[in-house]
């Protein structure tokens, strides 16, 4: 069975991803396995770009074919923002809550009420040669609640409730997140492409 690198440390990531390409074919690894390495930097323009870095980089430094994702909120009372700087918009050592904090109170200076945002993540697979395998993007349509809500998830997930839903990410069973959020609806296209090459 061939080896693919989940390319994160982040235990909730990492949790998600295993579920939905648990039967891909594929015995799946974590970066918490391999200590030593380091961490890129993320300075792409688009999610594919700093997804693909990522990829790259790691499969160089362990050898094996690597998935990395690069995801974030777009908002669109703050123009689009946080966006590819989801994970930076606190500062780099801000905590979930922090960047959560800051992304209402941001917000509310605006004083719309238009709430509306989406989810959007880019998946890509490297090869240890450099090679980019697959780039697999998906998107999640929803609005922004007032207040954290739910204790599921990590990152924005409780701010977020997807369209046709009542809950929050954070609120929501993972079964059903993993079925119609951003990152499941890429990992379902990169699933389609692991089976069909995992010979």
């Amino acid at each position: 069975m061939p080896s693919l690198l989940l390319a994160t440390r982040n235990s909730g990531k990492v949790r998600e991803i295993a579920r939905i390409l648990e039967d891909a074919g594929w015995s799946l690894c974590s970066l918490r396995e391999f200590e030593h390495v380091e961490t890129p930097e993320e300075n792409g323009e688009t999610y594919a770009d700093n997804a693909i870095a990522k990829a790259r980089f790691y499969a160089a430094a362990t050898g094996f074919c690597a998935l990395a994702d690069d995801s974030g909120l777009e908002v669109e009372a703050l123009g689009g923002a946080p966006g590819v700087f989801s994970a930076r918009y606190a500062g780099e050592n801000a905590s979930d809550a922090d960047r959560r904090e800051l992304l209402l109170a941001e917000l509310a200076k605006t004083n719309d009420n238009d709430r509306r945002a989406r989810f959007v993540c880019v998946v890509a697979i490297a090869s240890a040669d450099g090679a980019v395998l697959k780039v697999s993007e998906g998107t999640c349509e929803g609005t922004i609640t007032f207040a954290a809500r739910g204790a599921g998830g990590f990152g924005y997930d409780p701010l977020f409730i997807p369209d046709g839903y009542n809950q929050t990410f954070a609120e929501l069973p993972a079964e059903v997140k993993n079925q119609i959020s951003h990152r499941a609806r890429a990992l379902i296209k990169t699933h389609q492409f692991l089976k069909s090459c995992k010979s």
